[in-house]
């Protein structure tokens, strides 16, 4: 039997009981990090808390030779854990067809992906999603700039509304010039959004960084404002919004900061206040209270009480269809 465990986001805790439980009991357990890994335990951590030796994997010991795990699991009960869920990669995928057709019975345990994580963390509605991508380091794809397929599928994305997640590369064991088993290195949000703002410049994107921890970070600015950042250790991803809805847009400012004027621009031009009751609220700003009551004193404050006023408006009907 080969069972694949996913052990979450953050460190040895975050493991499901069935996971750890078919950890402790297997007669022999593989793991890889090389796709990914958890933000605050090591291996030597994760053989500790188990009280089980973990036999850790390079990518030629799992992509072109995966015999020990293979034996382990025709003799034995063994067990391949990754950091996140267990079958987001196409790699694990690969090893459990390659198991099966050997005749090796396989289970998961699935863990929480790093995926669903920032999606929930965002506030964003995971059904209005569509092909997330991954961004490259461009070293390691032989350019300067930002892949052609990963243009081409914010584009796709964007022009139905939809948002796009975004991971962002993990090198290890392979650096610039090669085989290195010394290299190590996350890409960073800043980094990615100063890929990508030379596409989306003053695009709407939101960072979400070390998911599953205490106290992950979740920024959502301009592309050109996030690549001015220092957003901390990794993991880290990016999320590009399509459309939102107005719950959404409420997420957004009350979860990542989203400033309210950003979240009004991003909205579709059929959907935003008239130019006429724009100019003429403008207008008013800098007027005097009336009985106590008036315009807000900065333009930040008018952006946000419009927005406000909006989602309420919305959700009550009251501008009888016209959401502005």
């Amino acid at each position: 039997m080969l069972t694949f465990v996913g052990l979450g986001l953050y460190d040895e805790r975050s493991v499901t009981v069935s996971g750890r439980d078919a950890i402790r009991e297997a007669d022999r357990v593989f793991a890889e990090t090389y796709t990914s890994r958890l933000i605050d335990a090591t291996i030597e951590e994760l053989v500790a808390h188990h009280d089980t030796n973990i036999e850790c994997r390079d990518r030629e010991g799992i992509e072109r030779d995966p015999e020990p795990i293979f034996s382990a699991a025709e003799s034995g009960t063994a067990v391949f854990v990754t950091a996140g869920d267990t079958m987001i990669s196409t790699t694990h995928v690969d090893l459990r067809v390659r198991a099966e057709n050997r005749g090796i019975d396989t289970r998961l345990i699935n863990g929480v992906s790093a995926g669903t994580a920032a999606i929930g963390l965002s506030g964003l509605q995971n059904y209005r999603f569509g092909k997330a991508v991954t961004l490259p380091f461009p070293w390691a794809h032989g350019g300067d700039t930002v892949p052609a397929s990963v243009i081409q599928t914010v584009e796709a994305n964007r022009e139905r509304g939809l948002h796009t997640l975004v991971f962002l590369d993990i090198k290890i064991g392979r650096g610039p010039e090669g085989p290195d088993p010394d290299h190590e290195e996350y890409m960073t949000a800043d980094v990615a959004a100063g890929l990508l703002h030379a596409n989306w410049k003053d695009t709407l994107a939101v960072a979400v960084c070390r998911a599953g921890a205490a106290e992950p970070a979740v920024t959502a600015n301009r592309l050109s404002k996030l690549a001015e950042r220092d957003f901390g250790d990794p993991l880290h991803l990016l999320i590009i919004p399509g459309d939102l809805h107005h719950i959404e847009e409420d997420a957004l400012a009350a979860l990542a900061d989203a400033p309210a004027e950003l979240l009004w621009l991003t909205r579709k031009p059929t959907t935003r206040m008239p130019s006429t009751y724009q100019s003429a609220t403008r207008d008013g700003i800098d007027a005097e209270p009336v009985h106590g009551r008036g315009w807000p004193a900065k333009e930040t404050d008018f952006w946000a009480s419009t927005h406000r006023w909006r989602s309420v408006g919305n959700r009550f009907g009251l501008w009888g269809g016209l959401s502005w």
